[in-house]
């Protein structure tokens, strides 16, 4: 959303500013033509007028003083003339003893000349006859006051325009703001809904976000209603499956197979893990619930409802009891820690004499899941074995009766590591340390 907002700002920015470039120099350029052609008919006035000042004398040309401007007396008055006509220049006494060099084209010339005292001179040349002789009037006039009024208008212009800019600005961050609140709104009801907070989004957005919404909740509810199916699916194949499967059982220990000891050993033991998966597969069903995808498991909600049901399962009178932080929140996903945890805990509670523990840590590097009971344990030296053997360790290692593939699944996604010791209980401790962000996930292996 800033990287939204960032980018119109920059682009409004990088707009603004070549327009009002653009538009600040092409006034300027008309406002300064304009001035030189005003100027340009003033000096051509000025020629003019010494056209008319010109008079025949008893030796030849002179200048008429009482038809000359004040101006043209006043040294270094800003106005000056110079009339040549065959070998003999007359210049203004305003010129004093400077020079006034005449242009090379008639009219207004293009650049601006040096004057006396650092004056910039804008020049103009008339080519003239009178009484017969050919006449070059230069007239000049000081630019000077207005390229500073120039300047004047520059930085004033760039004032305003900087001013303008700044509040097009803060309306403009007004206005992007209000109108990407909708799309922020939604971002936060995302976050919401990832977090288990909400169960869909709020559908009363402008038009513009009416189709992604749709999708969204449309999307949720399909997630929602397929893991629901298959939850019930699988409770109700793994039901529909208990009864035969009590008849096979029934059949195996039958006179008839007393004489064939290998057949009979085997098909117990096919039927032993199929019981096994059988009853972990409706473990997970039942403790799984009801929940939203992705929603993050909140100890104090979940882990009550989770004992509870342990209760029921483990009816011996097993003393169950828990231990977190206030308030914590575990970052993964709702869903796969119940699966996890009720792995862990429904073993935990099939090798318990009296009771079973579970302590979660929260600390710098990530969080800690311990599971203990008082159990008979497994030995030190078989304890590396039983980590490091196939991913259904449950089924490959007799008598020890550990649910940790699913467990050893989930922990390798989210990139942690489990263990074994011992707990202070008396029997098994099995550890799960989880890093603090999820980082570099891999996809779970299938069940």
């Amino acid at each position: 959303m800033k990287s939204i907002q960032r980018r119109l700002s920059l682009g409004l920015v990088a707009v603004l500013v070549i327009v009002g470039l653009l538009l600040a120099q092409a006034s300027l350029w008309v406002f300064e033509r304009s001035l030189r052609e005003h100027i340009e008919l003033n000096l051509q006035d000025e020629a003019e007028s010494l056209i008319v000042a010109l008079v025949r004398g008893p030796q030849g040309f002179q200048l008429s003083e009482q038809r000359l401007s004040a101006a043209y007396k006043r040294p270094y008055s800003g106005l000056y003339f110079r009339i040549d006509f065959g070998d003999t220049t007359w210049r203004s006494r305003s010129l004093w003893d400077s020079e006034l060099q005449p242009g090379d084209k008639t009219g207004l010339q293009d650049g601006l000349i040096d004057g006396p005292q650092g004056q910039q001179l804008l020049t103009y040349r008339g080519d003239y006859q009178r009484f017969g002789q050919k006449l070059v009037i230069s007239v000049a006039e000081d630019y000077s006051p207005i390229l500073k009024s120039v300047r004047d208008v520059q930085m004033l212009g760039l004032g305003l325009g900087v001013g303008a800019l700044i509040l097009i600005l803060i309306l403009q961050r007004s206005i992007v703001r209000r109108a990407l609140r909708p799309l922020e709104n939604t971002r936060k009801q995302i976050a919401q809904l990832q977090q288990g907070q909400l169960n869909a989004l709020d559908s009363q957005v402008p038009v513009e976000l009416e189709p992604l919404v749709e999708q969204i909740n449309h999307l949720l509810a399909h997630t929602e209603e397929s893991l629901r199916r298959s939850r019930n699916a699988l409770g109700n194949l793994g039901h529909a499956l208990k009864t035969p499967l009590a008849v096979l059982v029934n059949l195996s220990s039958r006179s008839e197979l007393q004489a064939h000891p290998e057949l009979r050993q085997k098909l117990d033991d096919c039927l032993e893990q199929i019981e096994q998966r059988l009853s972990r597969e409706l473990n997970k069903a039942r403790l799984a619930g009801e929940a939203l995808p992705g929603a993050h498991f909140d100890c104090a909600a979940e882990l009550p409802g989770l004992f509870s049901t342990l209760e029921m399962i483990h009816s011996r009178g097993l003393k169950l009891d828990w231990q977190a932080p206030v308030g914590l929140r575990l970052p993964w996903d709702r869903e796969d820690l119940l699966e996890l945890l009720g792995n862990l805990l429904d073993n935990a509670c099939k090798w318990a004499s009296t009771r079973v523990q579970l302590v979660i840590t929260a600390k710098a590097e990530g969080y800690q899941l311990e599971v203990g009971d008082d159990g008979p344990g497994i030995a030190v030296d078989q304890r590396e074995d039983v980590l490091n053997r196939g991913i259904r360790l449950d089924e490959q290692v007799r008598g020890h009766g550990l649910g940790l593939g699913i467990v050893r699944d989930i922990v390798d996604a989210w990139g942690g590591e489990i263990s074994l010791d011992d707990s202070p209980l008396g029997g098994l401790s099995v550890r799960v340390t989880l890093p603090s962000r999820r980082v570099g996930l891999k996809p779970l292996t299938p069940a």
